[in-house]
C-alpha cells in the first residue's frame, strides 16, 4: 500500500476543507491517539514529570512517566506510590488546555461516536456521552485482578485519593496535585492501602493492555458493541473519519479501519491531524484531508 500526504495544498487551505466537511457531514467518528492527550498538555516529561516525580528520577534515574511504569521497584509500596501519582495527574487532574472541550464543541450537535487507544477519560471529563465512547486500551480509573482470576473491574479513585494524600500531597478544589510548601514527599504507600483482588487476594493490576491479563468486563463489551452497531448504522451516510494524533503502535485498531472504511465509502471523508504524520493510502487520496499540524492549534481554527 503506497502512502502519501498531498502536497499542493497549504495549511490553511486543508483546514478550511475540514471545516467543510464537518459542517456537512451527517456523522462524524473520532478517532483518538496519544497524540491528542498530548497537545492538550498531557506530556509524560519535561516539566510536568518533574514536578511530580522528581524524587523517583533522581533514585532510579528514568525521565518519563512511562520509564517508570515499567520500573521494578523494590516494595509494593513503592510502585503504587509510583502508579497513585501517575494514575492522579493523568486521569483524575485535568489537562491544562482545553482542547477536549474545544473537539466537543465542535461535535455536539452532530451524531458522533469516538473509539480511542488512550485511557486518561478526558472525553468523558470534556462532556462527551459516555455511551458514545468506547476506550479500547483500557481505564486509568479502574483496577483489576492481576492474575486475572475473573472478568470485573473497581474503580479506584477513592484509594488513589489515600495514597497520594498518604504521600503528603494535597488536592486542590479544582481537583489538581501539589505538595504544600516544605513538605518533602514519601515514596511509599501504607501497607493498608495496597490492592489485593477480593476474590482470590493476589494483587491488583491497572485495567490497561499491556499484556494478556487485560481484563475486558462487560462495560468494556457493552462500548464495543455499541460501536460496531454505530458503524452498521451509519457506514453509508456522509461521513467524516476525523483520526487526531493516531500512531502506528496500534494502527490496527483506528487508523486501518479509518482507511478501509473510507475506501468503501464514495460519500466519506478521512481527515488526519497528525504533526509529522499525516498521510493517507493512494487509494483514498482524493477523500482525504491530511494535515501536518499541531492538533491545538488546528482545531480552534474551526471556530473562526
Amino acid at each position: 500500500m503506497l502512502l502519501m500526504e498531498p502536497k499542493t495544498k497549504k495549511t490553511a487551505n486543508k483546514t478550511e476543507e475540514l471545516v467543510q466537511a464537518l459542517e456537512q457531514a451527517e456523522t462524524i467518528i473520532i478517532g483518538a491517539g496519544a497524540g491528542l492527550s498530548t497537545a492538550a498538555g498531557f506530556t509524560y516529561s519535561g516539566e510536568r514529570f518533574n514536578k511530580y516525580f522528581a524524587d523517583f528520577s533522581r533514585k532510579y534515574h528514568f525521565n518519563d512517566m512511562y520509564s517508570g511504569g515499567f520500573y521494578h521497584y523494590q516494595t509494593p509500596n513503592e510502585q503504587w506510590a509510583f502508579w497513585s501519582r501517575n494514575i492522579y495527574v493523568n486521569r483524575y487532574q485535568n489537562p491544562p488546555k482545553p482542547l477536549y472541550h474545544t473537539l466537543y464543541e465542535l461535535v455536539k450537535d452532530k451524531d458522533y461516536f469516538v473509539i480511542t487507544t488512550n485511557v486518561d477519560h478526558c472525553f468523558q471529563k470534556a462532556g462527551f456521552d459516555k455511551k458514545r465512547l468506547y476506550y479500547t486500551q483500557g481505564d486509568y480509573g479502574l483496577f483489576q485482578c492481576s492474575e486475572p482470576c475473573h472478568n470485573e473491574t473497581y474503580d479506584n479513585k477513592d484509594v488513589i485519593c489515600e495514597m497520594v494524600k498518604a504521600q503528603g500531597f494535597q488536592i486542590a478544589a479544582d481537583g489538581s496535585l501539589y505538595l504544600p510548601e516544605g513538605v518533602e514527599a514519601k515514596m511509599s504507600v501504607p501497607d493498608e492501602l495496597i490492592p489485593y483482588c477480593p476474590k482470590c487476594g493476589k494483587p491488583m493490576s491497572m485495567n490497561l493492555r499491556a499484556d494478556d491479563t487485560f481484563v475486558q468486563d462487560d462495560g468494556w463489551y457493552e462500548a464495543a458493541e455499541r460501536y460496531e452497531m454505530f458503524l452498521r448504522q451509519h457506514l453509508n451516510t456522509k461521513i467524516v473519519f476525523l483520526e487526531l494524533g493516531v500512531g502506528y503502535n496500534t494502527p490496527g485498531i483506528i487508523k486501518y479501519p479509518f482507511w478501509q472504511m473510507t475506501a468503501k465509502n464514495p460519500k466519506a471523508v478521512y481527515a488526519c491531524i497528525n504533526y509529522g504524520d499525516a498521510v493517507c493510502p493512494r487509494e483514498i487520496e482524493k477523500q482525504s484531508i491530511c494535515i501536518d499540524g499541531e492538533i491545538e492549534k488546528v482545531l480552534p481554527c474551526s471556530f473562526s
